[in-house]
């Protein structure tokens, strides 16, 4: 039986106001992360992955804005809350881990300042003394020997500065952490560290996790569920495992065999046709029919909604629809 779920996201929409139009960058998206999981979301470049991370936590400033959703977080609506009662689950109860900690951090801040800041922000009460031994702890559990908590962001390596990225996420003893791209820039030693670290504090803390990523392998690495993304809808979700052994949307087949594989030695990588299509004038119908080996008549003109197509495995094609009409389809 599936976990409770800690946030359920239903027909959340983002748009970014541009000179050309306004760009849905996430359009009509509902999805579950359960308690205590680590769920996955991935796709390409400018499908909308980041977008969505940020609009959890209703960072989005002008020209973005969120037009349409909810946001049900342990109980409530975050969409209902006042900005000052957004701001106090921010960091409190949802942490994030931005994709470049050096561009996240103050330069002219030590690690140590980082941490007290965000503890006392959040609890006025708590002393500078309490606040640095309460950081001290946490560091030291995440690998910071206490010495190092001394030093700017420069002074540390890109690896190092991911766990000062997770220490501000976990200060405050969140229950979910949204990680946007946190292993882009670092190399595949440090990457492996950082997996393991992710792991270990799910265990010791409870953590949630919702991880952003382009990083196929990291994925399969890590998360026991995986969401897939394509021009800015859900495409499918589903177990780990049965998503990687047995894909069921086109796109999300494709995704995986462009993956290169050592292993298939004299094969040409797959590469799929075609370009993402472009949101200010997506295609009608299915996204991705522009670009599918199997796009049917239906799929020009009705866009599937999200369906069972496996026990817990979901996916938003006709070629699994329980219906060749257009119930379950959305015009456009």
């Amino acid at each position: 039986m599936p976990a409770e779920p800690l946030f359920s996201i239903r027909n959340l929409t983002v748009e970014y106001a541009t000179r050309a139009g306004a760009v849905k960058a996430a359009e009509d998206v509902s999805f579950d992360i359960r308690r205590e999981e680590i769920l996955g979301l991935v796709g390409e470049s400018g499908c909308g992955k980041s977008t969505l991370g940020k609009a959890l936590m209703r960072l989005h400033r002008t020209p973005a804005r969120i037009t349409g959703g909810e946001l049900l977080f342990d109980g409530r609506d975050l969409m209902k809350l006042t900005e000052d009662e957004m701001r106090a689950v921010r960091g409190a109860e949802i942490g994030m881990v931005f994709q470049d900690p050096m561009t996240s951090l103050n330069p002219v801040q030590r690690i140590i300042e980082h941490l007290t800041e965000t503890v006392r922000a959040h609890e006025p009460r708590t002393t500078d003394q309490e606040a640095r031994e309460r950081a001290a702890v946490l560091a030291e559990k995440l690998g910071i020997r206490s010495e190092r908590l001394k030093e700017y962001p420069h002074q540390m390596s890109g690896g190092m500065r991911q766990r000062v990225m997770i220490s501000l996420a976990l200060a405050l003893r969140a229950k979910l952490v949204i990680a946007d791209e946190p292993t882009t820039s670092l190399d595949v030693i440090v990457e492996a560290k950082f997996l393991d670290l992710l792991r270990e504090l799910r265990r010791e803390f409870g953590l949630t996790i919702l991880l952003i990523t382009h990083n196929i392998g990291v994925v399969a690495e890590i998360a026991d569920r995986v969401a897939v993304m394509y021009a800015a809808r859900l495409v499918e979700i589903g177990d780990v495992q049965d998503i990687f052994a047995s894909p069921k949307h086109p796109y999300t087949q494709g995704l995986l065999r462009s993956v290169p594989n050592i292993q298939l030695d004299g094969e040409s990588l797959y590469k799929m046709e075609g370009m993402p299509p472009n949101l200010l004038h997506p295609p009608r119908g299915c996204r991705f029919h522009p670009r599918c080996p199997f796009a049917m008549e239906i799929c020009r003109d009705y866009s599937p909604e999200l369906q069972a197509v496996d026990g817990d495995h979901f996916t938003a094609c006709w070629l699994y629809h329980k219906t060749t009409g257009k119930e379950g389809a959305k015009n456009g």
